[in-house]
């Protein structure tokens, strides 16, 4: 028995038999059974929470496989997603045809529940270590053969495969990303053309003529996990398979936002933000809270089943309230602080102090609504003039882009209302501050370049953008906070301009009238003025300059003539 702790997580439907494994392995030493969930929603939830925190990690996934609740397609999302995590399959009865596309689709094992327990761990722990285990009548299935070679060349396919799997996922994931540069794009692109030869040659050079024998007509004997397909270079390379209700999508979202979380947050674009001013650790807890609160609120919204029109009613009171909760959770461990030699509640001050201009600012997060809907709904999202269906890895992306977006903005707003009241208190850049920011100096530096955006989005920004047609989201690059623009409809909000933004987009489409006349304008004068120069001053010029020299190298002459006769004489 192996002495390395094993952190396994169990998937079952049955919560009685979840709890009697759960029971039973735990008396093991080397395992521990780290959570156990009844459903795929809950187990994508679970493991994306788990590996967001560095220190644990799960070693092996215990699937409870049957065609009604836990199927083929849950296991295909799973190896998508995490195809570095082993899996083992227990089920109650014997589906050959089941068992046979979990092993093509990339499963680790598979393993009857009727088994003993003394036979179960060390199943678990040869799977758990990078092995496989395929049961069949009490023995050990064989597919293929079970000499040592074709074991070794079977494991060498198959951990090749899931990890170049792996890579390729997180090489295509970063060239769709904003904010990286020509070169890292180039080197990008390489990487994956690399990683796609050398999956087809561990693919068809790995393979004995029996394994296609066992296998159904129309299914590949791996195929890839990611579904990587080449159309063209515009096209993305993974293909994840669409989930099949909105619970397994926010799952899928949460945990594709949770990978996005980790990268590096250095404000990468030309626009100060408030949360510029926290340091990593503080911004990174930050935008964790936004997201598991965000999440629960959907959760609630979906479980009282309401409407359209409902919904749609509720959609600027969510994100008040939510922006509100993050307040108290953020600030909550610091509720009382020192301020004039009195004790105040930040919580309080921090709440009391919000403006309706405040709250009218935190209600404007960008096609709030269209991702609501995509989410509670189930509607297709017509982003970027592009309608993606519900559930298509396009409509994923969309959405994730817009949700970046929503918890950057709701994390400034909610250093928005400590910045304008309380920026200058120790005990808050002690706890919160990033180190450069901590001098008066920097701070009021800081709240003057804050004072500007605000002024510039109101008068000049918005208005452009609107009449621009367009939004620009802030969005989780590999680099850092990234700013991508996409189209959008914003024909109402033009009608409803006035004053100073009105008066910016008449101007700009003054200007959009007047520049091509003008410009035309001055490449004709431009061309005059050039002809004239050249064709007629320049052409005079020439005539007396050469007349000039002519003069001088006649006077010239002259005096030498002279002073040769001075000679003479």
């Amino acid at each position: 028995m192996s002495d390395r702790l094993l952190q396994l997580l169990l998937i079952d439907p049955d919560p009685i038999f979840r709890l009697g494994l759960k029971v039973t392995l735990e008396t093991i030493p080397n395992l521990q059974v780290i959570a156990d969930v009844p459903s795929d929603t809950a187990a994508l939830k679970v493991i994306a929470e788990i590996l967001a925190v560095n220190s644990q990690q799960i070693h092996l996934i215990v699937l409870a496989l049957n065609s009604e609740h836990l199927g083929e397609q849950f296991c295909r999302q799973l190896k998508t997603l995490y195809p570095y995590i082993p899996i083992l399959i227990l089920t109650s009865t014997s589906q050959r045809e089941l068992i046979i596309s979990a092993k093509a689709i990339g499963i680790n094992g598979y393993c009857p529940k009727g088994v003993s327990i003394s036979q179960l761990v060390p199943i678990l722990e040869q799977v758990a270590n990078g092995g496989y285990y395929w049961f069949e009548d009490g023995k050990m299935s064989n597919f293929t053969s079970f000499s040592l070679p074709s074991k070794l060349r079977n494991h060498l396919q198959s951990s090749g495969i899931n990890y170049i799997d792996n890579t390729l996922y997180q090489v295509t994931e970063q060239l769709k990303l904003p904010g990286i540069t020509l070169l890292n794009k180039a080197i990008l692109a390489g990487q994956r053309r690399e990683l796609l030869a050398a999956r087809w040659l561990i693919s068809n050079l790995l393979i004995l003529p029996q394994e296609r024998q066992h296998l159904p007509p129309n299914l590949p004997l791996k195929p890839p996990i990611n579904q990587v397909i080449i159309k063209s270079e515009t096209q993305p390379l993974i293909n994840i398979p669409p989930v099949v209700n909105s619970q397994q999508l926010q799952s899928e979202l949460l945990t594709l936002c949770l990978n996005k979380l980790k990268f590096p947050l250095e404000n990468l674009t030309d626009t100060p933000l408030e949360i510029d001013i926290l340091r990593e650790d503080k911004k990174r807890e930050l935008l964790y809270i936004i997201l598991h609160k965000f999440f629960q609120q959907l959760d609630e919204i979906r479980n009282f089943n309401f409407n359209e029109n409902q919904i749609f009613n509720l959609k600027e009171q969510i994100l008040v309230d939510l922006w509100q909760f993050i307040i108290i959770e953020f600030f909550g461990n610091y509720s009382r602080i020192s301020l004039d030699k009195q004790e105040i509640n930040l919580v309080k001050l921090l709440l009391d102090n919000t403006t309706d201009l405040q709250k009218e600012i935190i209600k404007k997060v960008p096609l709030f609504w269209d991702f609501l809907s995509y989410l509670l709904l189930c509607t297709d999202l017509y982003i970027d003039n592009v309608s993606c269906p519900f559930g298509s890895k396009e409509a994923q992306s969309q959405a994730l882009l817009i949700l970046e977006n929503l918890l950057i903005h709701i994390a400034n707003n909610v250093i928005q209302p400590l910045l304008n009241n309380i920026a200058d208190v120790e005990t808050i850049k002690q706890n919160f501050y990033h180190r450069q920011m901590i001098s008066t100096r920097e701070i009021e530096r800081f709240r003057n370049n804050l004072s500007w955006k605000y002024r510039l989005n109101q008068y000049i920004n918005e208005a452009q953008t609107i009449f621009e047609s367009r939004y620009e989201l802030f969005v989780f690059a590999p680099r850092g906070i990234a700013k991508i623009s996409i189209y959008a409809p914003r024909n109402q909000e033009l009608a409803e301009l006035s004053g100073i933004p009105l008066g910016v987009t008449l101007m700009l489409e003054f200007r959009d009238a007047i520049a091509p006349r003008l410009q035309s304008l001055l490449g004709f004068l431009g061309t005059g003025i050039v002809f004239v120069l050249t064709q007629v001053i320049g052409r005079g010029l020439g005539l007396v300059g050469r007349g000039i020299l002519q003069g001088i190298g006649s006077v010239s002459s002259t005096e030498k003539g002279q002073r040769k006769n001075k000679n003479r004489e």
